[in-house]
This record gives C-alpha cells, structure tokens and sequence, in this order.
C-alpha cells in the first residue's frame, strides 16, 4: 500500500524519470538485486554501500520519490547507521506525513539510545510532531507510557496526566481503541494511589462510562467491584445512554472491520452517521480516522477541511489539518486554495502566506489552469490587504507580481486572460487609472481575443461604467471590424448605443459600417456554403460512380451464374425419356439441408407458374408428412412496418431463432410497459422465427419505456430493445447508449474469467468505494467476455480502486484496471455507407477453416458445388429466369448424366 502510494504521489507531482534520474535509480535497483545475491558478508556490507550511495544520488535528484526514501531508511536500519537514519528520516518527514508504522519504528530506536534528560526531550519533541501527522491511539499510548519514565523528574506526574488528557481529548473516543488508553490513565492512577488520587480513580471511571467504547459492560463491572461505594445514578444513567449510543455505532464499526482498505464507503457512512448527531468530537475523531487509511484521498480532505472551516474554528486545529493535507495530496489546487484562504482568514502573517503560495507554485501541478486558479486566488488576497484610498502606488505589489512572476500562463491556462481582465477591471474601478485599464485591454484583445464578441461587450461594459461614451464608440466600432462569430449582436449594441447617445452623423456612420460588415459577412458565409455544397457534390459523384461499379461487377456475377445454369440445362434437355423414366421409379428429390425431409411442393409450383410450365402432380403424402408443413408457417405475410408509427414502436433483436410463440412471449414481457397493439415478428422464406420483431404500443411514454427492457436476457440471450428509426433518413443515429469519451469516474477491467458474476465483481469493487453500477460485457448470444465497467460514485474512489485492483488475481486470472476511456472509432463515409446498404453484396463464402492464405481451390471443378442450388423440374431441367435465358452464349457442350448412363447402357 505505501508503494501503491508512493507511486501516486510521483504520478500527481508530475515527476518522471528521466536521463541520469533514471540510469541511478536503475543502478540502485542492481545494487539492491545484487545483494540478496552474494552471501558473504564483507562483500555485503560493501554492496550495502554502494546501494546506499546510489539511493542518495537518486534522492538528491528527485526528493519525492516515495519509495527510494523507504528503500533507504530501510537499508540503514539494517546496517545499523543511527546518525544517517536519523537524518534520512528527517528529510522524509520534511516532504511527506509519516505513517504510523515509520513513526513507532523511528520512536523506538530514539528511545533506545535516550538517556539523558537532554535527549528525552529530543524525544519528546519527536512525540508532539509524530501525534500531529495523524490521530493514531497506538502513538499517543506509547507517548503516554514513555512520558511514565520521566516521572521522577521535577513536575513529572502533572506531565504525564497532561499527555494523558491530551490523548483522551485526541483518541479517547475511539469506539475500537480508547478503552486502552482509558485503563492505561487508570493504572498509572493506581500505581502512585494515595488517599487524595481515590477521586481521580472515581473521575475516570464516571468519564469513561460516559462515553460509546468496546467492552463497556467490563469496565463497568470493574468500577463496581473496584468501588466500595454504590455507583451514582447519575453515573448508571450516563452508561445506559452511552450503551444506546454504542448500538447505534455497532453496524458502522462492524462494516469497518470487515471490509479491506481503504474502507471508503463504509468511512463516508459512518461520516454522514455522526454529522446528523452533530458531536463536533466525533466528527472531527471519524474524519481522521478515515483520512490516516485515505490519506491520498483529495475530496476527502476537501470535505473535513471544509467542515473545520465552517464548523469549528478553531485556528491550530484548522491550521494544521490544512497543513496536512495539502503535504498529503500537494497535486491538488484546490486544498492549496483552501489553505491560503484559512490563513488569510485567521490572520497569519503575509510573510508566510507569501511563502506558502511559493510551495503550492512547487507543487507540481499537471495542467496550466491549475495555476492560473492558484495565482487568482493569491491575486485576490493581494487585493483585498491593499489599502486604495492612500492612492495607486500601493497597488505597486499587484501588478509586480502578475508582471515579473506570471509570464506564459496567460496564453495556455489562461486563453480568455482572466487574470489580465481582473486587473483591469481593479485599475478602472478602485485605482481608477481607466488609461492602464485600456492599455489592458489592448493587451487582451492581441492575445487572439479580438474576433469574439464576449470579450469586446466586456470591455464595452467597462468602458460603460467607468469610461465615457468616446471611448465606447470606438470600441464598439473595432469589434465590428474584428469580431467573426456574432457580428449581429456586435452591431446591435453600436445601433442602441447610437439611438441613445449619438448624433445624426454618428447614426449614419454607424448605419453605414454595419451594413458593409454585414453584407461582407453574409458574403463570407455564402461562399463557404457554395464550397460546402461543392464537396457535397463531389462526394456525391464519388460515390455515385462507387455504386455504379459495385453494380456492374454484380450485373458480371449475375451474367456468369445465368451462363452456368443454362449449360447445365442444356445438358439436362438431353436426358430424354429415360430421364423420366428414372424419375418415376426413384423417390422425390429432397432439398439439401432441410431439416424435415419434404419435397418443396409449393416452391415448385410457383417457380413454375412464373416460367409459364406446368407442376407436376403432387404424391401422396403421409400423415406426419402432411401434419408438419402446418407448423413451418409458410403461410406468415411478408411484415410491412409503418413509418408513420416509429414514435410508438420498438425494434426488438438478437432474440432466439428456437423461440416459439414470440408474439406471446413478448407481449408477456412488454405489457409492462404499457398497452401492446401489435407485436410483428419477422420470419424467413421457410417460416422460421429471425430473431427480431417491432412492438407497437398504444403511446408514445410506452414505447419510451420499453427502451429501459433494452439488454434484458431473454431465453438466454441479451435482447436488444432499441427506437424504430430509418437509418436511410437518418444515417447519424446511434444504438448505442454508452458513453465513448473519457470518464474518470468509470473504470474498465479486463482479463476477468468468464466465470466472473456481477454480485462477485462487485464485492471486490466495493471495497474500494461505492459502486453505482456494474456492466459485464457480453456477445449477442450472451456469453461473456471477460471485459467489465465498474462505475463509482466520484473520481476519487475510482482512482483508489485502480491502484488497488490493478494486477489483482481473480481465479487464477490477472486482471487489468484502468480508467474508462475507449479508443475512437474510425466513422465509416456516409456516402459510403449509405451505398453499401443499397447494393449489398453476399459475403465469399469459405470453407471450414476459413479464409486461405493463397486463396487456390483444392477441388477439381468437376467435382464443386453451387453454393446456391437451384430449384429443378420434374424432368430434372434447371429452371432459368427471362432475363438469364436471353443472355446465354454459345459454349461447348458438356456431357450430362443421361449421356453418361446411355454411354454405360450401349457397352
């Protein structure tokens, strides 16, 4: 976790390894490796040196790297170098808070080599800045109990109560971990007992009983066999209440021991539990609590430091848990702001205001904006200590510092020069200089501002107010030369300004400038509409000639097919009477594929009805044969949609080809949603079920409804629900409901077995946050696909959950986690598109193993098959459309079967 941490800090900062960084951190990687290596001993205290040195050379390049601070402190603690560890560990507590395991660690080995009363204090001294990096009761209770070692020193016992009250008022009221400090008070109480220390005995039990801990019940039966007198009712009534109140902290504190770091969820609740109580101890305990296990957490800083704002005030306690979190999470502009604000607001000193504002400019922020929000804010404090009414010259430390300290953030932070605009608007109206102000403005407006009209009515309205009216002539007069987006508005303004405060001769100017402006306009606009209409047509052509060429390469297939089938019928006309003969002594020829085994009577008797010949006679059928065509629904008519009714019907897909009863089926599922008129399911040639149908309501609020059944597994397959729209008529509308941009507050997994359900994704989720909705990816037959979307409540828990969940194994599987931000897709060409959807060619169909790489026919020709057999006669001749006929070519003639069995019959 400290790693994990470590490298998210690395990552805010913005620090990279990079040149000689990286060559000497690799280097003390080696060193490291090699040292686990050699297992002798002086070859291994040298190689502890030489790692020693390369983590120093590393550090002193980079101070924020995390680990390589950790990786150093750990090796001299090993090596046993007291005086390079204490040092090694002083510049880490400089830059980052120190976790509770670093400080005991630290405490103890000061502990040690404490022996005169010169070096207790040092210790003490390492006590009071161990206990305000994070509440921790195992720190304060060792504070406590090495303070018992000084007891007999002057005024020993009032310091050690004094540390012990302190460590009450910090942590006295952990539910989980008080009770230790509580009896640790009472023991030591006990250990210099006197008559006169009976009622401070008396005291810490009535105190303690008062108050929601673990084990209650023991300590009160303690009090009651320790005390010879009965126990108060005033006390009895206290412990009944504090009882009440632990029942109702009981479900917070179990959900907090058993779920796994970093416990956000569970921490918010317990928060949003004690801030409807309105115990300001409490609160302040929970937030701190839950901010040593997420100290990386920005928002959450935000709200505790946002709670000691508004609730507290209380300037140290303020102070420092500002102080804290902006040297926890230093990347984020927002806690800096914050604290600058705090202070000015309790009255430090600009000295260090000034020097705080430098470190947040240290910080490390990732984009331009950030410090353009935290030069604001300086700027603003800047202001609001500045006396105006001694004249401008004291306005001298404002436009110093934007001058001398803020060059280039103003063009890719700042592209509107807010900053800039502020100043002007400070110089016009409380330094009233308007002459600066313009030359301002003048200086905003050749930073590329000059062709939007926001910023010229802007610095109209400046002008306005303080200016006169000269001055807002001529500015407006230069935005309707300069401004391209709104130029109408522009010249609004310049006619009302006109009509209100201008002569005759300036109402004619104005008239005239804006009418040539407009008309150049409207030009301008014209032109780039023809040139807009000309690469419309041009696309148009191309894909015109795109369509024609598709259409005469399949009018060439087509041609080349109707030659084969009419070789192959002259072959057959050849067969004669012995032809025929065959054909009534063999049984009826069956279709290929078909799965009931009956001769395509109907189908025959239409083909030949369209030829003009006659259908031959039907046979007769047994019952079973004649029972089954009656479920292929070959009597469904052909399903016409109305467009007229898309606003109240659904498309509905990716259903079943096996699902009997659709109507019924579906009209189950969807009268949900509202009154079903008409549920069109849609069929295929031989009467099976497509997989897909229209459901048509009564209203329109049903058929926006339905949309919400819309993934909903039916039969075993996601059913696709979507909104009846003509795709010819609008090419631009898009099925997919699902965001395609960056969301940070989204994560997507990958590599998850296929096993995975959602209740156990999301049982690991939560552990990281509170999930709002989980998405496990599927085929269209439903099958998973080892992908999810796992959506948090805000981005920072979706940030914890990554650095914690990536590289993690789920059944043997090493999943991958990273922020939801899918890769764009390339848009098809709509002329494009819309051509492939009108001349749609089949698909080449391959063989088992697909597509070959040479793309040669093993088969002799002989011996192939047409991948769409044709229907025959009862003489076994191919049936040939008109138009195929009129196209034959004269080839030679091939031998038939007829002519083979003649041959076989003359031998």
């Amino acid at each position: 976790a400290e790693e994990k941490a470590g490298r998210a800090v690395l990552v805010r900062v913005g620090v990279r390894r990079t040149g000689r960084h990286a060559e000497q951190q690799d280097e003390a990687q080696w060193a490291q490796t090699r040292t686990q290596e050699v297992p002798s001993e002086h070859e291994k205290e040298l190689l502890h040196c030489e790692v020693d040195r390369a983590l120093s050379r590393a550090l002193s390049i980079n101070a924020f790297d995390y680990n390589c601070h950790l990786d150093l402190i750990k090796l001299l603690r090993q090596e046993g170098e007291l005086v390079k560890l204490r040092r090694a560990r002083q510049k880490m507590s400089e830059l980052f808070p120190l976790t509770e395991e670093i400080w005991l660690d630290w405490l103890k080995d000061e502990i040690k080599m404490a022996s005169e009363i010169s070096e207790r204090e040092k210790v003490y001294e390492l006590f009071e800045r161990a206990v305000k990096d994070y509440i921790c009761p195992e720190i304060w209770l060792e504070y406590a109990q090495y303070s018992i070692g000084g007891i007999g020193q002057e005024g020993g016992i009032e310091k050690v109560r004094s540390i012990f009250e302190r460590a009450l008022t910090a942590v006295g009221l952990h539910v989980t971990k008080g009770t230790a400090l509580w009896e640790a008070y009472r023991e030591f109480e006990n250990a210099i007992l006197e008559t006169a220390q009976l009622e401070r005995i008396h005291t810490l039990f009535r105190r303690q009983l008062g108050i929601p801990l673990l084990d209650m019940e023991a300590s009160y039966a303690e009090y009651e066999e320790w005390s010879e007198d009965p126990i108060p009712e005033t006390t009895i009534k206290n412990y009944k209440k504090a009882l009440q109140q632990l029942e109702k902290c009981k479900p917070y504190e179990e959900a907090l021991l058993g779920a796994e770091t970093p416990k956000l969820a569970e921490y918010q609740a317990y928060i949003d539990f004690e801030m409807k109580a309105g115990d300001p101890a409490r609160i302040q305990l929970i937030y701190e609590r839950a901010l040593a296990e997420n100290c990386l957490v920005p928002d959450l800083w935000a709200r505790y430091n946002q709670y000691l704002d508004r609730q507290l005030k209380v300037k140290e306690l303020v102070l420092s848990a500002h102080d804290r979190a902006v040297r926890n999470c230093p990347w984020t502009v927002g806690l800096w702001i914050q604290y600058l604000l705090a202070m000015e607001r309790h009255g430090v000193d600009h000295c260090i205001i000034s020097e705080m504002f430098e470190k947040a400019l240290n910080a490390g922020f990732i984009q331009a904006t950030d410090y353009v929000e935290i030069w604001q804010a300086y700027l603003d404090y800047l202001r609001r200590r500045v006396d105006f009414t001694q004249g401008t010259y004291s306005m001298f430390d404002y436009t110093f510092v934007y001058l001398f300290f803020f060059p280039g953030f103003s063009e890719s932070g700042d592209p509107s020069c807010t900053i800039m605009q502020n100043w002007a608007r400070v110089e016009a109206r409380l330094c009233n200089n308007m002459q600066k102000a313009r030359e301002l403005w003048d200086n905003i407006m050749t930073k590329g501002n000059a062709k939007y009209a926001n910023m010229w009515l802007e610095y109209y309205n400046l002008e306005r107010a303080h200016g006169d009216t000269q001055h807002c002539r001529k500015a407006l007069h230069r935005a309707v030369q300069c401004t391209s987006d709104y130029p109408e508005h522009v010249c609004e303004v310049l006619l009302t300004l006109e009509r209100i405060e201008g002569t005759l001769e300036d109402w004619d100017a104005a008239v005239q400038k804006t009418e040539n402006r407009l008309a150049r306009v409207n030009e301008q606009r014209a032109k780039a509409a023809e040139k807009e209409a000309a690469l419309a047509r041009q696309e148009e052509e191309k894909a015109e000639q795109r369509k024609q060429s598709r259409a005469e390469k399949k009018a060439s297939k087509k041609a080349k097919k109707n030659r084969i089938g009419e070789k192959r019928k002259a072959d057959d006309d050849d067969e004669g009477e012995w032809g025929q003969e065959e054909e009534e002594e063999q049984p009826s020829k069956r279709h290929k594929g078909d799965g009931d085994g009956l001769l395509l009577e109907e189908d025959m008797e239409l083909e030949t009805g369209l030829f003009g010949r006659s259908g031959p006679e039907k046979p007769d059928l047994s019952t079973n044969q004649k029972e089954k065509p009656s479920t292929s629904r070959k009597d469904v008519p052909k399903v016409l949609h109305d467009s007229s009714k898309d606003n109240i019907t659904v498309f509905v897909s990716n259903l079943s080809y096996n699902m009997t009863d659709p109507e019924v089926k579906l009209k189950e599922l969807f009268e949900s949603c509202g009154e079903v008129a008409q549920i069109r399911p849609v069929f295929s040639n031989k009467g099976t079920f497509r997989g897909y149908c229209y459901v048509e309501f009564k209203d329109e609020k049903s058929a926006l409804q339905a949309l919400g059944l819309d993934r909903n597994v039916v039969e075993g397959r996601p059913m696709f629900v979507s909104p009846c729209v003509d795709k010819n008529k609008n090419p631009d509308f898009k099925v997919f409901r699902y965001s395609t941009t960056l969301e940070k507050h989204k994560l997507f997994i990958s590599g998850l077995p296929f096993s995975c359900t959602k209740e156990e994704l999301e049982d690991i989720c939560k552990a990281h946050g509170n999930v709002k909705d989980i998405r496990l990816v599927t085929n269209r037959a439903g099958k998973p696909k080892g992908l999810a979307y796992v959506e948090f409540e805000n981005e920072a828990q979706a940030s914890q959950a990554v650095l914690k969940m990536d590289g993690l194994t789920i059944k043997e599987h090493i999943i991958k986690v990273a922020i939801s931000n899918p890769p764009l897709r390339k848009l098809p060409d709509k002329a494009e598109a819309g051509r492939a959807s009108q001349f749609a060619v089949p698909r080449q169909i391959y063989g088992a193993r697909g597509k070959g790489r040479t793309q040669l026919s093993m088969m002799p020709r002989a011996l192939q098959r047409q991948s769409n057999p044709v229907a025959k006669a009862e003489n076994g001749m191919v049936q040939n459309s008109p138009a195929a006929s009129s196209e034959r070519t004269e080839e030679p003639k091939k031998m038939s079967n007829a002519d083979f069995a003649k041959m076989l019959l003359n031998k």
